[in-house]
């Protein structure tokens, strides 16, 4: 750029701001270092618009003074964030070291082009505060995308380029976008995709280059190679592999796909000698890894230089602070010196989010847009949420359904992704705070493949394909689609970058407004069972949306769906559907009216609930025919996927749209679980009032009516159930076609380790009726579970073994034809285990055995020596992008029970039918100080989050297998009502609610989640079909 004479050269300077020296590496109000004395030398940095900047510096100064020249020319207040490259005399890509001379590393500083890059990616780009940063990772990611080094689908390209597209020409115009993509190169593929990227263009109307960038990042950081800088090696064996290091910790890849992850938690060293990078990790009996894991690299440079960036990496996302510089040794030296220099990522939130810093305008290079992204200064606490450019209104503060728009996919930086696998979506270790490991099927949409992700799906959800065949855009924060924002009821555009979801950074609530808000609704335990009957309603009517809207648009518009079986959903799921919307209408104007917020000049007895159950139940009964209709639906839906491979593919396709976030089977099923819900609201409304209550009699004949449908619908429920599980179990096992038979049981699934040659490996058993299958997690990019072997169960015996084997908690199952020894992780999950099997072992007496496997595969071990993929918690939330390929059932029960080591029965499984809760929470985390209201929905053995009960689809989720939940202690400093605590190794969250009721009962159905069932059956279920 060239610069008028005698004008200093910053960009603040270029736009008439005045001076600033807000550095990410200088403490508020400090200047950059004078330069030390002697002859300055000019040093050429490329930034990341492409534009080339001079800047002076001394020969013996370090390159932290360069570093920091650049981040004030730039204004820069995160630039930790971003690092100095340049190519060395061997033609290696290196980072500026920050503590040596800068001379002594740019040998030759006239023919040196340093770049401006960005160094260490967050998972969660909610985590970035300042405009200006996320503008210019946005440009990372165009540059990345232009060289082909973020690899991804055609729909996730697609969108990414829309979103680049819309920040630099704005609103679509066909002539102009057209002749803007002809004449740009922003992917090297690009004509194959240029009609997909206009179509995703058409949906961005309205969004200011701002929001784009939000929305670029939202789909990249899904993206399996999101930040990934391949470093060529190979093991062992010599297969060609590479390593990369992310804020989880170390990545193998083969290719471009992910085939393993070393989480920070696991690994105790890393090292390099000569040519050879070491891994040592922790002991762990359950790891069929070794100690030491060794990778061969061309070089011992190139060790070198990658060991270096792990150990930035780590310091940076793990350490709370800047490693302090290790004395020096007197006599000899041993080993390195390298240590990470400048400020962790958690030092660098807290000093934005403390320090006032003006928020200057800055130029877009590329942008044709008049808008400069000039913001007017905001307070600290505002600070932390993304800016817009647009005029939207801000919510107040207690109206604010703060689920926002980045979920993390791990940590807040990918739900907590790096420290211990404990939230499905943890990121960073032990560092921000604000970092949530509340994995979000965003993940599982989105990533490098086909629509996701997941979204988690966050699936990871970059991008996923829509009914209509149209390309996706990921979960906005605001419900809108597309990228689209949803208009605000004042008719403005509320900003998708208002209210972060699953950071501390969003909105705080003010105590003394929730506590004045409270006074004003009814205090009787009878209004919160009726306010319960509202607030799952209102999940089910969604729920039931999925099947008659989003289902039927797929189905109605593919041919592999026959006529037949598209007329028995409607007609059995569209007259319940429309049923409900009348019910959930009666019921919240019952609760508004109850609750005094309308027809308040009516006078009237609105406190009761009974006559509107009673009236609406007698009219469900008149549903019956149809409600037991669901059951063949159900069978007739699998039989077409069967015989049709189309329906198949479509089903599967859905399953991964963020709208369907349980397996499309359970909605299925969803309204004879109902009937359940209404019997158990129903008891405890009758427990509750005496006799002579006007409302008790109402409630008694409801409950009369309600448990006369239950009993008539109960055993088809117990078959539907029994199969639908089946049903899905297959979709995890590959080599098992014959899972969902007549008369089989599905009884138990959960991690064991088996004892094998090598050691203990962990296996996933899976315990039907008339066997024992063990499987290993699969590396198939749909990450199935492999089988490994069958134990039929007739004649089998048990025999507890811990003292012959020295194994805790092991016992020895003997068939006719092999024995297998086991252990289990607990002497509590032993126990369920080995009383599930005897219990089986007698199932299987009186029915027939029928191998699972094929012929000759059966009673083979298979290649049981072979160590099974050792995986970290966030490739379940995906990363965070379990998202990011077709088919990948990364979050699913099976999963969970895989990375929690725990297991779940079939009682389990029916108990949290039953216990389905939705409502409204407060939630914060260990080390935050605001409360952000959500709305959650407990189902699935899991907690799904939304912004408003309004949303389509969860913004994330958090499986709570494994989770305690407690009340929390007086030292932890919760000065609340009604608060319990979840908390999973060092995974800590709290979730306050409105009442004593209501804090009863998500402590009662977290529980029923949390804590495994017994399965106690005096009789055994033959007639399952």
């Amino acid at each position: 750029m060239v610069e008028p004479a005698g004008r200093p050269s910053t960009a603040g300077h270029r736009l008439g701001a005045p001076d600033s020296f807000g550095v990410s590496t200088l403490e508020p109000g400090l200047r950059p270092p004078a330069p030390p004395a002697g002859r300055q030398v000019s040093i050429r940095v490329q930034m990341l618009d492409d534009t080339q900047e001079v800047f002076q510096i001394s020969q013996r100064s370090p390159g932290k003074v360069l570093f920091d020249l650049v981040c004030v020319h730039l204004n820069l207040a995160e630039g930790d964030y971003f690092g100095l490259e340049y190519q060395d005399q061997r033609k290696m890509t290196v980072w500026l070291d920050l503590l040596k001379p800068s001379l002594k590393q740019i040998r030759r500083p006239k023919n040196t082009i340093l770049r401006f890059v960005v160094k260490f990616f967050p998972p969660d780009h909610t985590q970035l505060l300042e405009e200006l940063t996320r503008y210019l990772f946005a440009l990372q990611i165009k540059r990345d995308l232009a060289c082909g080094r973020l690899v991804c689908n055609d729909t996730s390209a697609a969108l990414m380029v829309s979103h680049i597209i819309q920040s630099e020409i704005g609103d679509f115009d066909e002539t102009q976008s057209w002749q803007h993509l002809l004449h740009n190169k922003y992917l090297p593929d690009q004509d194959a995709i240029r009609d997909k990227v206009t179509d995703c263009h058409r949906q961005h109307v309205g969004q200011t280059p701002a929001e784009s960038d939000y929305q670029l990042l939202e789909i990249a950081r899904r993206l399996e190679m999101y930040g990934v800088r391949l470093h060529p090696a190979k093991d062992r064996e010599g297969s060609a592999l590479s390593l990369a290091v992310a804020h989880i910790g170390v990545l193998v890849f083969q290719g471009h796909t992910k085939i393993n992850a070393f989480n920070w938690s696991k690994v105790r060293k890393l090292s390099f000698k000569r040519k050879r990078f070491l891994i040592k990790l922790r002991a762990d009996p359950a790891s069929a890894h070794h100690d030491t894991l060794e990778f061969a690299m061309a070089s011992r440079d190139c060790c070198k230089v990658f060991w270096k960036i792990c150990v930035e990496y780590h310091a940076f996302f793990r350490l709370f602070e800047e490693p302090k510089a290790k004395p020096k040794p007197i006599l000899f030296t041993r080993g390195s010196s390298f240590r990470f220099s400048g400020r962790t990522q958690k030092q660098v939130i807290d000093y934005v989010k403390d320090s006032e810093l003006k928020k200057l305008p800055f130029e877009r290079k590329h942008s044709k847009i008049l808008s400069h992204s000039g913001l007017s200064p905001q307070s600290s606490s505002f600070r932390s949420q993304v800016p817009k450019e647009s005029a939207a209104s801000v919510q107040p503060a207690d109206r604010l359904d703060s689920a926002g728009p980045g979920l993390r996919a791990e940590c807040n930086g990918s739900e907590e992704a790096a420290s211990a696998p404990g939230g499905l979506h943890d990121a960073a270790g032990a560092a921000p705070p604000g970092s949530d490991p509340i994995r979000s099927r965003q993940n599982h949409h989105a990533a490098g493949s086909s629509p996701d992700p997941q979204f988690l799906n966050p699936e990871g959800p970059g991008s996923e394909d829509s009914p209509a065949g149209g390309p996706r855009a990921v979960v906005n924060g605001n419900g809108s689609v597309n990228g689209v924002p949803a208009p605000c009821p004042e008719g403005h555009h509320l900003s998708p970058l208002t209210s972060p979801l699953l950071t501390d950074a969003g909105c705080v609530r003010h105590d003394d407004e929730d506590e004045a808000r409270r006074k004003k609704f009814p205090t009787d335990k009878a209004y919160f069972i009726a306010k319960e009957l509202l607030t799952t309603e209102r999940t089910y009517l969604k729920d039931l949306q999925v099947i008659t809207e989003s289902f039927h648009g797929v189905a109605g518009k593919d041919e592999a769906f026959p006529d037949t079986a598209r007329s028995l959903i409607s007609t059995s799921y569209d007259p319940v559907h429309k049923f409900h919307q009348g019910f959930l209408r009666e019921v919240e104007q019952r609760l508004a009216q109850w609750e005094g917020r309308s027809n308040a000049h009516i006078k009237g007895d609105y406190q009761r609930i009974g006559d509107i159950l009673l009236k609406n139940i007698q009219g469900l009964r008149q549903l019956t025919v149809h409600l037991q209709k669901h059951s063949e639906c159900l069978v007739e839906l699998e039989r077409v996927c069967r015989s049709s491979r189309k329906a198949e593919a479509a089903c599967r396709d859905f399953e991964q749209q963020r709208v369907c976030y349980l397996p499309l089977n359970i909605f299925l099923l969803r309204p004879l679980h109902r009937l359940l819900h209404y019997k158990l609201l129903l008891e405890r409304l009758c427990k509750h009032y005496p006799p002579t209550h006007e409302d008790f009699r109402d409630c008694r004949a409801a409950l009369a009516d309600i448990s006369e449908m239950v009993l008539q619908l109960q055993g088809t429920m117990m078959k539907m159930e029994n199969f639908q599980k089946l049903l899905e179990l297959k979709k995890d096992l590959t080599g098992i076609d014959n899972l969902a038979i007549p008369g089989r049981e599905f009884i138990r699934l959960g991690c064991l380790s088996k004892l094998s040659g090598k050691g203990l490996q962990q296996r996933m058993f899976f315990l039907f009726s008339d066997s024992l299958v063990y499987t290993s997690r699969g590396m198939t990019p749909s990450n199935q579970f492999k089988v490994h072997g069958q134990l039929p169960l007739y004649g089998m015996t048990i025999r507890e073994s811990e003292e012959e084997w020295g194994v805790p908690h092991s016992f020895t199952l003997f068939g006719q034809r092999q024995s297998v020894v086991v252990a289990a992780s607990c002497a509590a999950e032993m126990e369920r285990w080995v009383e599930d099997i005897r219990m089986a072992v007698d199932l299987s007496e009186q029915s027939s055995s029928t191998d699972l496997l094929p012929p000759g595969l059966s009673d083979n071990k298979l290649t049981e020596d072979g160590g099974a993929e050792v995986e970290s918690e966030e490739e379940l939330g995906g990363s965070r992008s379990s998202l990011e390929r077709p088919g990948h059932r990364g979050n699913t029960t099976v999963h969970v029970c895989w990375h929690r080591n725990t297991s779940v029965s079939m009682v389990d499984f029916s108990v949290a039918v039953e216990n389905q809760l939705s409502g409204n929470l407060l939630r914060k985390f260990k080390n935050s100080n605001g409360w952000q209201k959500l709305w959650v929905v407990f189902t699935n053995f899991s907690l799904f989050f939304y912004k408003s009960h309004q949303d389509d689809y969860p913004l994330a989720s958090l499986p709570l297998l494994g989770y305690s939940v407690t009340a929390p202690s007086e030292s932890e400093n919760i000065h609340k009502d009604y608060v319990f605590k979840l908390h999973f190794k060092s995974h800590v969250y709290y979730f306050r609610t409105e009442s004593e009721y209501t804090f009863e009962r998500w402590m009662e159905v977290i529980r029923s989640a949390t804590c495994s069932a017994s399965r106690s059956l005096s009789s055994p279920r033959k007639d399952l079909y």
